[in-house]
């Protein structure tokens, strides 16, 4: 079988099979694309260790980050482990293939009075009864009241929220689902949203959509249009101008430690299938913690 209609199938198989985000199926087919540009489409076959390694050395001269590297090797892995069970191949070439290793970078992470400050503000743009404020208000006091991803925000159904025990049932990663819990204001903020400015997009839609948010034409939410608000809203608060969504998860996971939240606790809320990936906060938290340190005490 030819590179490209083979990595066609296995982008289907990860879409029907191993049924995971589109998002994923898409970096997978992006990587493959990345590959195929590089050892051309000859048969799936005919591509070896040596050919893997020389496409990652390109990638390198591009000056592409290790992450981006390491991604593409695990699916060079992911790709060809399955192209031999599918006996599309006798040999598999990339068990040899070495993933650059990786520095763990800390995430950014605002501080508890810049998130209080931000907030205040937008829920006094919120009052003045603007559907994009009340909607914005409402995206940012939930992302930060929950811990959850932007795509789970934007896949959001009303009857995902039970507003009475304020909580939300999302759909996360590996189409696993998590109860999380977010606090008064998110709850203020999502009823005032639902009751005041979702009515006024959705009068604008050809058909009514069942998601929490809404855009301004009536459909459901993109994550475009989050990243969009959070770049303007928080980059000034952190000082970044790249920031997105995920800086509020971080925020939300390390002011829960910060508050004497339990590690298994967080890791429920954030829905991480691993408890090592949510010990990243512990170090943001004990960051945190020496900086005060250094600040305060005489002898630092």
């Amino acid at each position: 079988m030819e590179f490209t209609a083979a990595a066609e199938a296995f982008a289907t198989h990860l879409a029907t099979v191993r049924r995971l985000s589109p998002a994923t199926v898409r970096a997978y087919r992006s990587d493959l694309r990345d590959l195929a540009a590089s050892v051309g489409d000859g048969p799936i076959r005919d591509i070896d260790l040596d050919a893997l390694r020389d496409w990652l050395w390109l990638a390198t001269q591009r000056g592409d980050a290790r992450s981006t590297l390491a991604r593409r090797a695990a699916a060079a892995r992911s790709f060809f482990a399955w192209a031999k069970d599918e006996e599309l191949i006798s040999i598999d070439p990339s068990l040899r293939l070495v993933t650059p290793k990786l520095g763990r970078t800390l995430p950014t992470v605002a501080s508890r009075d810049g998130m209080r400050v931000l907030l205040d503000a937008q829920r006094s743009l919120a009052a003045t009864g603007d559907p994009d404020a009340l909607r914005d208000h409402a995206v940012l006091e939930l992302l930060y009241a929950s811990g959850m991803r932007v795509s789970e925000l934007c896949g959001l159904d009303i009857d995902d929220l039970d507003q009475d025990r304020a909580t939300a049932r999302v759909l996360g990663k590996g189409s696993k689902e998590r109860v999380v819990p977010y606090g008064r204001p998110a709850r203020e903020a999502i009823s005032a949203w639902i009751t005041r400015g979702r009515p006024v997009f959705a009068a604008r839609a050809e058909a009514a959509s069942p998601a929490v948010f809404l855009a301004p034409r009536g459909g459901r939410i993109g994550p475009r249009l989050v990243y969009a608000l959070v770049a303007r809203t928080l980059g000034p608060v952190v000082g970044a101008e790249n920031v997105g969504p995920h800086a509020l998860r971080h925020s939300a996971a390390t002011h829960l430690l910060d508050g004497g939240a339990d590690l298994r606790a967080v890791q429920e809320i954030l829905g991480h299938a691993s408890l090592g990936t949510t010990q990243i906060y512990t170090h943001v938290s004990a960051e945190r913690l020496a900086e005060s340190y250094r600040l305060a005490h005489p002898r630092a």
